[in-house]
């Protein structure tokens, strides 16, 4: 299994027309909508963007993961957003943000959250494929990157509590 598992072309926004995490937000729910993966685009956004309110998703590496847990999704699945120029994200940060996935995460199952973002974290690390997304022009050569990050099966399921807290990544996390 590989990133690439968890999106679909549809769903890879290669220019982005928001310059802000709730534009780009919104811009990226309406896309997993309109592919069928989040039932209601604007609830997708409306929980991400009060889930940023709790801390910016906001990485150094050029990166956010806005993300919301929600009732009703049958799958984890992610829309990824390319801005050709850094994006206002967060108000008082100078991270340079210009890749963006928004991470639609069904209410019950952790399981797969957790491969997802281990997946991701591995990403964020390996500087020649992140130059390689930031260069990246169209969707299907998004999705032939996102293959090359294989996801490991060895997190094991913990049923989700309804309280979550947030990790020093700014990642929801069950207590």
């Amino acid at each position: 299994m590989t990133l690439a598992d968890f999106t679909s072309p549809g769903m890879i926004v290669p220019r982005l027309r928001g310059r802000d995490a709730a534009t780009v937000i919104q811009e990226l729910a309406a896309a997993m909508q309109q592919e069928g993966r989040a039932p209601d685009g604007e609830s997708l956004c409306r929980a991400a963007l009060n889930r940023e309110l709790l801390g910016g998703t906001d990485m150094e590496d050029g990166m956010a993961f806005p993300h919301a847990r929600l009732a009703g999704l049958s799958e984890l699945s992610f829309a990824l957003g390319r801005s050709d120029g850094p994006l206002d994200w967060r108000a008082g940060t100078a991270r340079p943000v210009r890749l963006v996935f928004l991470l639609a995460v069904p209410a019950m199952d952790i399981t797969q959250y957790l491969r997802l973002i281990s997946g991701l974290a591995r990403l964020s690390k390996d500087g020649p494929l992140v130059k390689q997304l930031h260069a990246a022009q169209d969707a299907p050569s998004i999705i032939e990157l996102l293959r090359q990050v294989e996801l490991r099966a060895g997190a094991t399921s913990v049923p989700a509590k309804p309280a979550a807290t947030q990790s020093p990544t700014g990642f929801l996390v069950e207590p």
